[in-house]
């Protein structure tokens, strides 16, 4: 740990003055990390699990090695369209994700609040807004984002796009579900299409980006029959190989190796052992960082997180064959447009696909879509037959930790569950 404290350290004193020396640093690190993932991997985890930790460090090192051939999007973007043009995604949320678990996140939060970034605006945001400020993260090709889920979007990604001065696209997406709201999204994909092959000097081919599209339907078909399946298997579970899931199943759709990643969930199954302990299905993201969390859920056979509502968001019923409308219904019928009401019953629905006992809705300070709906999801998941805990805390920043507070109350819900 006293390695991880250093290293973040010197990113973070570095990034101030030597911002070159301190992604030089950075990306030095995190192929070490790499290595040993490949080398000596966490045992204890499935081998799809360990497949899957090596992916998420491959996906990050790539903006670090080749910006050039980078597109910086927001996690619910879909990705098809770049990966027809050559771009790899460089998420926000995700490099905030890995520079907190480098201990490196302190210094951009306040970065970016001293340049009057509110102090309520994400913490994931606020970290790649600080971090791209001091120069430590590169520029990328371009920048597409999307309208939904998060209101920090709108003011992030236009802060970087002036930052890093290159073209950027928005997509909007309408609240209401229906036919003239999906073909409004499909044509806005569609001039997406052109924005990227004139930024990229690319042409999509339509056959190939229909292919793509079927293994992104087969690869969330994969992962939903999976969460239906382990419901009488023990899979040990860490905190952020749900997260992880949560960012592939995303920015990664469309890819051999995101379905690769669930063909080896599905094959895992056969030797798992049954089922011990309590089983937690997770609402947003998770403080992976969290000794009060890890003491209860990392590796235990006590209690694990069968689910993560960010890897399950994505709706199954709608389908097209034209491929831009089949993108545009994946997110106008999105679980997290719209009204609260769809976010938590879909939320029910995954919970009990898994028998979980019980549900942790946690309220990420900066988010107001979950902190304005937490009482009313206790009320529905409750009313559905599934005690929750609402638990405050933040997913990126340690200073909104409260770890006393979040000992005290995982461990009566715990209790009370048994």
């Amino acid at each position: 740990m006293q390695v991880v404290e250093t290293f973040g350290h010197y990113i973070e004193k570095w990034s101030e003055t030597t911002p070159e020396r301190a992604r030089g640093l950075l990306k030095t690190g995190w192929e070490a990390q790499n290595l040993k993932l490949r080398l000596t991997p966490e045992r204890e985890l499935s081998s799809a699990d360990q497949y899957l930790a090596r992916l998420m460090m491959d996906t990050m090192l790539k903006p670090l090695k080749d910006p050039e051939h980078s597109i910086l999007v927001s996690i619910f973007t879909p990705c098809e369209l770049m990966q027809e043009v050559g771009l790899f995604p460089y998420n926000v949320e995700g490099f905030s994700c890995y520079l907190s678990g480098s201990k490196a996140e302190r210094a951009f939060l306040q970065t970016a609040e001293d340049s009057g970034i509110s102090e309520t605006l994400c913490s994931y945001h606020k970290t790649f807004i600080g971090a791209a400020e001091r120069g430590l993260l590169p520029r990328p090709r371009c920048i597409v984002y999307t309208s939904l889920a998060c209101d920090a979007n709108l003011l992030t990604f236009k802060e970087l796009a002036a930052l890093y001065d290159v073209p950027s696209f928005a997509i909007d997406i309408p609240a209401e579900r229906n036919d003239a709201n999906v073909a409004y999204v499909a044509d806005q994909l569609r001039d997406l299409g052109i924005f990227l092959e004139k930024t990229t000097g690319k042409k999509i081919d339509d056959t190939s980006l229909r292919k793509r599209l079927a293994r992104s339907r087969r690869t969330l078909e994969n992962y939903d029959q999976f969460q239906k399946w382990r419901v009488d298997k023990y899979i040990p579970e860490d905190l952020v190989s749900p997260m992880y899931c949560g960012m592939t199943n995303n920015i990664l759709l469309g890819t051999k190796e995101e379905e690769l990643y669930t063909r080896r969930l599905l094959k895992g199954l056969n030797k798992a052992e049954s089922a011990k302990g309590k089983r937690i299905y997770w609402m947003h993201t998770i403080p992976f960082w969290s000794e009060a969390v890890k003491e209860v859920f990392l590796l235990k056979e006590s209690a694990q997180i069968v689910g993560c509502e960010l890897a399950q968001v994505i709706d199954l019923e709608h389908h097209a064959e034209d491929p831009y409308e089949d993108m545009a219904m994946r997110l106008v019928y999105h679980s997290l447009n719209g009204s609260i009401i769809r976010r938590i019953d879909a939320g029910i629905r995954h919970a009990k696909e898994t028998k979980a006992d019980g549900v942790v809705w946690f309220n990420h300070w900066g988010c107001k879509h979950t902190l304005g709906g937490s009482q009313l999801a206790k009320k529905r998941f409750e009313a559905a037959g599934l005690p929750t805990l609402i638990l405050d805390g933040d997913g990126c920043d340690r200073s909104h930790g409260g770890e006393g507070q979040t000992a005290t109350r995982l461990g009566a819900f715990l209790e009370m569950l048994s």
